[in-house]
């Protein structure tokens, strides 16, 4: 049914939980996994002309980020080497979360996105945005949205 699942996780449990969904969706079909975090680049602009910050505190928060994100995509490919999934861990650098989604389903040449949603509604979500929601509206691969 599927051969390459990505699955986008944040490391929160809302995408914890679509994360074990998807290894077991994975160990069902007997498809590859691949697990995806996108972390933000430091958000210079926001402090331009109110706060001095050097390029080494600069770079030491972004590889802070990246660690923790790496930690948490090494936690989605253990769970999935423990149900015998082939499994491998990405992380990618952008402020443009649901564009780097579609672009590393694209490139992973995955068959289906699993995400998991977190159901703002009204103005939360137009404050907010919902990535989800562009995946599923701009992607071309299909999306399992769980919630």
């Amino acid at each position: 049914m599927f051969q390459r699942i990505l699955v986008a996780t944040d490391g929160s449990a809302l995408s914890r939980k679509a994360a074990r969904s998807a290894v077991a969706l994975a160990a069902a079909t007997g498809a590859d996994l691949v697990a995806l975090n996108v972390v933000p680049r430091y958000p210079l602009s926001y402090f331009e002309g109110a706060l001095s910050l050097s390029p080494e505190e600069v770079s030491r928060t972004e590889r802070s980020w990246a660690q923790k994100a790496q930690a948490v995509v090494d936690a989605v490919v253990q769970e999935a080497d423990r149900r015998g999934v082939k499994a491998r861990g990405v992380v990618v650098n952008s402020d443009l979360v649901a564009e780097s989604i579609m672009s590393a389903a694209k490139k992973n040449k995955c068959d289906l996105v699993v995400m998991a949603s977190h159901g703002r509604k009204g103005l939360k979500r137009v404050l907010l945005g919902s990535e989800t929601q562009q995946v599923l509206t701009h992607g071309t691969t299909p999306v399992l949205v769980l919630r």
